[in-house]
């Protein structure tokens, strides 16, 4: 097809006044994104994926390959709190498809999209992190997540959105104004929750947050893991805090799933008593 659409744009050219006519008329052909390769690592029976750096995008363990291996993902997930049932799902940059493959297999009514713009990690994805091939619960997207969540058609249309969307360096999101999170908050159906991967000790921590509180009702970030992950958590509405329902709802994820839930809610009211301060 290539090879056909080059001998096509050679013809219409015969047909143009001169070169230099067709060059200024000519729409300018998009840029193509640069991507750093993607590159893996084992450890310990853990399977890591990197892009050409030593800094981590995602983990397997190999002989749980559907667990979400890292705490920080654990945290993902903690909009379980607040959501039983999702119906659709959005995950903004596929890792290691850890957060997509857990949603597929816990949440087996919901519809889950993953969306990411590097063909290389969905491919490296699929080869040698599990990632299951798409159907009519699972959809993977090539494309930029900015240009999804601005998207009319995926406005009001997800109860749930893990944002986790970082480059080579891994020490900031590459998406981060207020109008970006003003899109997803566009895209949560009433209720719906956003969860995003943040660095606590990095300058664009803060930029984040205000941006975060510029878009959504309410934002919580539960306690820093690893090296300097934070998760937020983003609501669109007002949420329900009542101590005694998240503990009641975090007893239930812990024995259906074996996520350590009871800490997010120890994380939750740690966050909002600081909040009183």
């Amino acid at each position: 097809m290539l090879i056909k659409r080059k001998s096509i744009e050679l013809a219409e050219s015969s047909r143009r006044p001169t070169p230099a006519a067709a060059r200024a008329s000519a729409p300018k052909p998009a840029r193509k994104p640069k991507f750093a390769p993607v590159t893996l690592s084992e450890q310990d029976g853990v399977r890591f994926l990197h892009f050409g750096t030593e800094w981590v995008q995602g983990a397997m363990r190999i002989r749980k390959p559907d667990w979400p291996e890292l705490e920080y993902a654990q945290q993902m997930m903690a909009w379980m709190l607040f959501i039983e049932q999702p119906r659709a799902i959005a995950q903004l940059g596929l890792g290691a498809a850890t957060l997509t493959k857990f949603c597929y297999r816990q949440f087996p009514q919901a519809l889950v999209t993953a969306v990411e713009l590097n063909p290389s990690v969905i491919a490296i994805c699929s080869s040698m992190f599990k990632l299951p091939s798409d159907d009519e619960h699972l959809q993977v997207l090539e494309m930029d997540a900015m240009d999804f969540v601005l998207d009319d058609a995926n406005h009001d249309a997800f109860d749930v959105l893990q944002c986790d969307l970082y480059d080579a360096t891994a020490r900031g999101p590459v998406l981060d104004t207020p109008e970006f999170y003003q899109a997803c908050n566009a895209c949560l159906a009433s209720g719906g929750v956003m969860t995003v991967n943040l660095f606590g000790d990095h300058p664009s921590f803060k930029k984040n947050i205000k941006a975060m509180r510029f878009a959504f009702d309410t934002v919580i970030c539960l306690p820093e893991v690893h090296d300097g992950n934070v998760v937020a958590l983003c609501f669109k509405n007002k949420p329900d805090l009542d101590p005694e329902r998240l503990a009641a709802r975090a007893a239930q994820i812990v024995t259906s799933t074996k996520l350590p839930a009871k800490s997010w809610v120890k994380g939750i009211q740690a966050a909002l008593a600081a909040d009183k301060k």
